[in-house]
């Protein structure tokens, strides 16, 4: 165990949907402990992920895109976010610097103003190497909140990561560890990450409106005899109609999506996965809150 002065901090990176958060986090832990996809909103709840090195320790809470609530589920992302921001110690602001600020944007900063003055608030101009004019970008998005340190990254770039990731290091506050020195790197139990994944891979081959409107969850998580893990995730769809999409012809969307999660579940687990996935209906879970509650949003 580390003996003497110790340091610790919530840090909560948060911004509007498909700004890079999960990708930051994932890059700065040096792990995947969150789902990626180049769909908006694929984060749903906050996931925490913990760093530590030497006598200080990150707990990074990645967040669900900050968006106009529509329905019970993006009531639920919105609290996830709010929640979040009540137990931070530092926040780490992330904006796309490929584009001018947005009405989502001006939330985040509506939503950060309380905070200003009482924690640590950088903001983080992402993607600055594909932006056209990121200097002209970034001094757009600190108007919206005036008197902010700012700093201009790649989130996929492990270098700009890690720099950053210093830097919260040595802004943390004393305190004790959250967490052991030893313990995984995200909050998440196999079961939720499992039925993350898939979710992940179907969203990424899904279009329109359909990506949004699927949930997942893990019905069955068993290590057999033959030393394979036999895990049955059930995706949930809200229409009828929606679930032949979903499969496809002769089933082969649904054996894509299988067999890229199965891989990612291979990796994480260190073992063969027999993974079976079946698709159900229950009709606008979306704008039902005892839905949300049955599908792990609580």
């Amino acid at each position: 165990m580390t003996e003497g002065t110790t340091y610790s901090g919530f840090v909560a990176v948060v911004g509007k949907p498909n700004v890079g958060k999960s990708t930051l986090v994932n890059t700065m832990l040096g792990v995947k402990i969150a789902p990626i996809s180049p769909k908006p909103q694929t984060t749903r709840k906050r996931v925490r992920g913990i760093h530590t090195e030497g006598n200080r320790q990150i707990v990074f809470v990645d967040t669900p895109g900050w968006h106009e609530a529509a329905d019970a589920l993006s009531e639920y992302m919105i609290r996830q976010i709010t929640e979040a921001l009540a137990e931070v110690n530092l926040v780490l602001w992330l904006v796309d610097l490929r584009h001018p600020p947005t009405h989502e944007d001006e939330l985040v900063a509506r939503a950060l103003r309380p905070l200003k003055g009482q924690v640590p608030i950088i903001l983080v101009g992402n993607k600055a190497d594909a932006a056209k004019y990121p200097e002209a970008a970034m001094q757009a998005y600190a108007e919206l909140l005036p008197g902010l340190e700012s700093r201009m990254i790649s989130a996929q770039n492990e270098r700009d990561a890690k720099a950053l990731r210093d830097e919260v290091l040595a802004l943390l506050p004393e305190g004790p560890f959250f967490f052991p020195e030893d313990y995984a790197k995200g909050d998440q139990t196999p079961e939720e990450w499992a039925a993350e994944i898939v979710r992940e891979e179907a969203m990424k081959r899904l279009k329109e409106e359909i990506p949004y409107s699927i949930a997942t969850k893990t019905e069955a998580f068993e290590l057999r005899d033959n030393g394979t893990f036999y895990i049955q995730v059930n995706i949930y769809v809200e229409r009828e109609n929606h679930k032949p999409i979903l499969i496809g012809a002769g089933g082969r969307k649904l054996k894509e999506i299988g067999a890229a999660a199965r891989k990612q579940l291979e990796v994480f687990l260190a073992r063969k996965v027999y993974l079976d996935l079946q698709v159900k209906v229950y009709p606008n879970w979306r704008k039902d809150p005892e839905a949300l509650r049955e599908l792990g949003y609580h």
